[in-house]
């Protein structure tokens, strides 16, 4: 992504521009494992035609390939995937293609690399030398975006669900038998709109398989390739699969494969800790900076933060609408907890987590509830389009028990170890458990690039979903890889640190690696310092 914007608006794009809005008052005119074999790669599908592209925007061209739904099937069903290329801009001196995924899973790499120039600070954010050197490669994956997007849900379905109320003191939001009752309501309507073949195809080899079509219509030898959150999930198996077609490899806030293809229950908790552990930094910042930097609590931020979710909960505060900024609603609890977590997920983003708290707790909520309505990317359910892909997906990978017995367990770990997040991720396998697609032939041996160059893996000391124990799994489970780690807060490390920046770019345009185990410091130190005073 193209840096063109402050960073700390960059993330949540608009939404944060209209939360300031509202806060100032000013307008603003801007089945088991199996082992691997050459069987099930694409090596036993004939090579596709070259791409045809066409322009679809500046220095951008689109094009669609299809491939096919089950790679033991060749001559069977078979997927469109949508492409996207933006052009090396020093073609004189380009490598090659760079293939990335930005993650999800269920994030369309398209849209993503269409909106280049939009998103500066961004995690994924090429920079300059970046693009001069090579052709950035943008794959929807299988059930993604243009790639034949997986839909579950109706559009009357997703609106009910986005207004339905959650309790943010009950694991899971609702009572039990209604998680149940949704997931029933969400699996069937997987079923309804696409076949059940098609669902089980959605597994992470198969995508690998697929970028390894694509690279074949590029006519690449080999690729280089970044993978940010999910796409750390891809990039390992496309590199045990095809280890003699990578050039050079980046995968920033790792996911622990071995994890993510392994009980689905343990992964959803590591992820709730590590949320609640960039909550808990960001309370224990504003204590320490104390009440001249960081009025919120008057130096307790902890207790005020939950008298304020409680308050609301019982209480919720009127938004009223704002032409070109929100709609208007309510703001309740759960939807201030939500928000918060994201917020609080990323330190660029502390100071609006300051000033939006303050405001709610002086009776306007409306930076909250516009804030709220713009998080789609989540690691727990939100009832979004994406939502449906990202379940899909997992579902497609993961192995989860079927019994509610282990997910009301799961529920009870969860509230215990992560105490204001863990409501939120209870249950949320629930999906999974019922799935009505089960992949039976998926790879889930450890997916360790053996025969690949070595692996630059990126993480932060303190990431929301991707926490950085995974990243240490991960380069225990490569064959050959180099451990760089960020300090601070935040998902995703490139294009928010100019020292990773440099380490990556290093990477990707000379195959230079750092010392293994180096760290860069954050570039500017956190603080809760709210970005409009507490008496506006």
């Amino acid at each position: 992504m193209i840096q063109s914007r402050s960073r700390p608006t960059a993330r949540y794009g608009a939404a944060l521009a209209a939360a300031l809005v509202v806060l100032t008052g000013c307008s603003s005119g801007a089945s088991g494992p199996r082992s691997i074999s050459a069987a099930v790669t694409s090596a036993s599908v004939p090579s596709p035609d070259p791409l045809r592209w066409s322009a679809c925007g500046k220095n951008l061209e689109c094009a669609t390939l299809k491939v096919p739904q089950e790679y033991t099937e060749p001559d069977g069903a078979r997927i469109p995937l949508a492409v996207m290329r933006h052009r090396a801009t020093d073609p004189d001196h380009r490598i090659g293609s760079l293939v990335f995924n930005p993650g999800g899973p269920g994030v369309s790499a398209t849209e993503t690399l269409r909106d280049l120039p939009k998103t500066a600070g961004t995690p994924g954010a090429f920079s300059p030398a970046v693009l001069a050197r090579f052709d950035v490669i943008a794959v929807d994956p299988r059930g993604v975006g243009g790639s034949q997007a997986v839909r579950c849900l109706t559009d009357k379905q997703r609106a009910d669900a986005a207004g339905t109320g959650f309790d943010p003191a009950v694991p899971g939001g609702k009572p039990l038998p209604q998680l149940l009752s949704d997931a029933a309501a969400f699996t069937d309507g997987c079923v309804e709109h696409q076949s059940k073949k098609f669902l089980a195809s959605l597994s992470t080899d198969n995508v690998a398989r697929d970028i390894d079509q694509v690279r074949s219509a590029l006519g690449e030898d080999e690729i280089t390739y970044y993978g940010l959150s999910y796409g750390t999930v891809v990039g390992p198996m496309y590199a045990t699969l095809f280890p003699h077609r990578v050039r050079q490899m980046v995968l920033d806030a790792p996911v622990d494969t071995n994890l993510w293809f392994g009980d689905s229950l343990p992964f959803l908790n590591d992820v709730a800790v590590a949320s609640e552990r960039t909550l808990d930094a960001w309370f224990e910042t504003c204590r320490t900076e104390g009440t001249a930097v960081c009025p919120f609590g008057a130096g307790d931020p902890q207790a005020a933060f939950d008298t304020l979710i409680d308050t609301l909960e019982a209480k919720p505060l009127k938004v009223a609408p704002l032409e070109g900024v929100t709609p208007g609603g309510r703001l309740d609890g759960a939807m201030a907890l939500e928000a918060t977590r994201a917020l609080a997920g990323d330190q660029h983003t502390w100071p609006l987590l300051t000033s939006a708290l303050l405001a709610a707790q002086g009776g306007n909520g409306a930076p909250l509830y516009t804030l709220w309505s713009s998080v789609t990317v989540s690691p727990f359910p939100v009832p979004t389009a994406m939502f449906e892909a990202h379940t899909a997906v997992r579902c497609a990978d993961w192995k989860t028990p079927a019994g509610i017995a282990a997910h009301k367990a799961a529920a009870a770990k969860a509230v215990t170890e992560a105490r204001r997040i863990g409501t939120r991720a209870a249950y949320s396998a629930l999906n999974c458990a019922r799935w009505p697609a089960p992949n039976k032939d998926r790879v889930t041996k450890p997916l360790t690039g053996a025969d690949a160059p070595p692996a630059l893996v990126v993480a932060g000391r303190l990431d929301p979903v991707t926490p950085h124990h995974w990243a240490e799994n991960m380069t225990r489970t490569l064959d050959s890889s180099v451990l760089l780690t960020r300090e601070g807060v935040g998902h995703g490390s490139y294009g928010t640190n100019t020292c990773v920046d440099s380490a990556v770019d290093a990477v990707l345009i000379h195959g230079a690696h750092p010392a293994d185990g180096a760290v860069c410091t954050t570039d500017t130190p956190a603080t809760t310092r709210p970005l409009v005073p507490a008496n506006r």
